[in-house]
């Protein structure tokens, strides 16, 4: 079992930037991968990064957040971070983190076996 917990999401005014945290419990976190996805009312969930288990040596973005957004990983503190430059209001939604013992279902956003944090709440005002 794995549970996960987002924190550091907030308001920040457009060209701002956040870093949130997606902090697990368990000790075997660093076989999990990890990915970060966002979701507004009425839309559907999207995939923003992800991030391979053990080195992280693999971390796709989606081409809305490339070059803005960092995904990285911290497996000492069972802690995966994602660093947000340059924010817009288009970037406003609720952003969860999902672990997932395989890669693809993160990335193909299909983590439906997985691991969910509750989410939390990023707004850019403009």
């Amino acid at each position: 079992q794995v549970q996960l917990v987002e924190s550091g999401g907030g308001l920040v005014q457009t060209g701002g930037s956040l870093t949130l945290s997606c902090t697990a419990s368990g000790r075997t976190f660093m076989d999990y991968a990890v990915g970060w996805f966002r979701q507004v009312p009425g839309k559907e969930r999207e995939f923003v990064a992800a991030i391979i288990r053990r080195s992280g040596g693999s971390t796709p973005y989606a081409d809305s957040v490339k070059g803005r957004f960092t995904i990285s990983r911290d497996n000492a503190k069972n802690t995966v971070y994602l660093q947000m430059n340059s924010l817009q209001p288009e970037d406003t939604a609720v952003y969860y983190c999902a672990a997932d013992t395989t890669f693809h279902n993160i990335v193909e956003n299909t983590s439906y076996q997985g691991y969910w944090g509750p989410g939390t709440q990023v707004t850019v005002s403009s």
